[in-house]
């Protein structure tokens, strides 16, 4: 998963529907900071304002500032909704089957490795492409009788929802038509043109919204592999440490730690030793 922070330019101040000033800005970069742990830059101010308008519209505030103010004293269960909203708005996630493809054939390897039933984390599920395709990688390697299990989660609750569906375009991005025959179902009716995720690999994966953020990692037993991918790169180094922290309790010795393309560890030589491109071994001892 990646977190798409692009927007195209809104309109110029002095057209702008809602008041907008640089210490709303400021203040929004604190919160989601605080929140979802993402360091967002000087430049995403254009994103902030197109990213926010609607939760204005939608909470009917007229200014940013109202907005935060209320978003920060509200309490109970609307402000929580909201507080989720907030994060959502700000977090929308890019994603495909089997991205970054050389990780999956050293996942196969390890599987096989494995004694007993593995354990997977998929960190950052986003729309569920990618703990599908370890899914998928779980069946083609064991058998279909696999008693392995995912864990999928995100912080974004709606991306979560795509997931839990398992229904995806026929064409989606990453899939091989050997893959989508094997593994998905043919929509009909309303729903052709889509396809949706066999029953029996859907039954391998529990998804849950969980925040990196989090002071409790209530997640279970130990995991053989984690996958968390594209998100370190939207964490300050202080908070990368964190979660590479986090992610060291959790994994088994020997564990496999799988990262981004554009993400480098090499400060956390403590926690977790570079064993091939975007692949991390847990350190132990």
């Amino acid at each position: 998963m990646s977190l798409d922070l692009s927007v195209r330019e809104p309109p110029h101040p002095a057209e702008r529907e809602f008041v907008f000033a640089p210490a709303d800005f400021e203040r929004v970069r604190r919160l989601i900071y605080a929140r979802a742990g993402i360091s967002l830059a000087e430049s995403k101010q254009a994103m902030v304002y197109s990213r926010l308008s609607r939760r204005l519209r939608d909470t009917g505030h007229d200014s940013f500032a109202d907005y935060l103010l209320w978003l920060e004293q509200a309490s109970g269960p609307a402000a929580e909704d909201e507080w989720q909203a907030f994060v959502n708005a700000l977090t929308t996630n890019l994603t495909a089957f089997f991205r970054e493809e050389h990780h999956f054939p050293v996942l196969a390897e390890r599987l096989r490795a494995l004694r007993g039933t593995p354990r997977l984390w998929c960190a950052a599920a986003s729309t569920g492409e990618e703990p599908y395709s370890l899914a998928m990688t779980l069946v083609e390697t064991l058998g279909p009788g696999t008693g392995g299990r995912i864990l999928a989660t995100d912080i974004d609750t709606r991306v979560l929802a795509t997931g839990q569906r398992g229904v995806y375009e026929h064409e989606a991005r990453g899939l091989s038509p050997e893959r989508r025959a094997r593994h998905f179902l043919r929509g009909t009716g309303a729903n052709a043109g889509r396809i949706r995720i066999k029953p029996e690999l859907a039954r391998l994966i529990d998804f849950r919204p969980f925040n990196l953020m989090s002071s409790a990692w209530s997640l279970g037993e130990p995991f053989d592999v984690v996958f968390c991918r594209n998100v370190m790169i939207y964490f300050d180094a202080p908070t990368q440490r964190r979660v590479l922290e986090g992610i060291h309790r959790v994994l088994k010795p020997g564990g496999l730690l799988f990262a981004g393309h554009s993400e480098n560890f090499g400060d956390s030589r403590d926690l977790f030793r570079l064993r091939g491109k975007t692949i991390y071994d847990r350190v132990d001892g």
